[in-house]
């Protein structure tokens, strides 16, 4: 099952990018013996507002894919929880996976109204407001952290 991380905005070179090519890398070679990856990131950039950077993410989406929206308001999992979900969607033959960041604005109405109607579940890292950026490294090293636990590796630590 192919992960991917679509993101609006663009992240310059930094300390962030590296900690975000650094856990997809790894992630994407944990997961290849467990049929999961690669774990790639995409970046879209829509002048415009939540709405339009929405129309644009839409057309990034796989057919056919299953999109899980990073959102305040979303359900806050155990990492654990995470990883037997992802587990599960593979076994159920999820061939794409995409992890949506919105812009500054949060989604746009048109992604809202899918996950609003139950097609695509939300999730939180808390209650805190993150900076998107951090909000990328969190998910890359999550991706990581559930593909490790599913491999039985040690880690993740409970």
């Amino acid at each position: 099952m192919r992960v991917t991380i679509l993101a609006v905005g663009r992240l310059r070179a930094g300390p962030e990018r590296d900690l975000i090519d650094d856990y997809t890398g790894r992630a994407s070679a944990s997961g290849k013996a467990l049929g999961l990856g690669p774990v790639a990131e995409r970046e879209v950039e829509a002048p415009g507002g939540s709405d339009s950077e929405a129309e644009k993410v839409l057309s990034q989406i796989p057919k056919g894919a299953l999109c899980v929206l990073l959102d305040e308001h979303g359900e806050q999992l155990r990492t654990r929880v995470l990883a037997e979900r992802i587990g599960k969607w593979r076994d159920g033959g999820q061939r794409d996976l995409v992890f949506l960041i919105g812009g500054a604005d949060g989604h746009g109405a048109a992604i809202r109204k899918a996950a609003d109607e139950g097609r695509w579940p939300k999730i939180a890292f808390g209650p805190q407001t993150w900076p998107h950026r951090l909000v990328r490294v969190m998910l890359a090293e999550q991706i990581y952290r559930a593909f490790s636990i599913l491999a039985g590796s040690p880690y993740h630590r409970d």
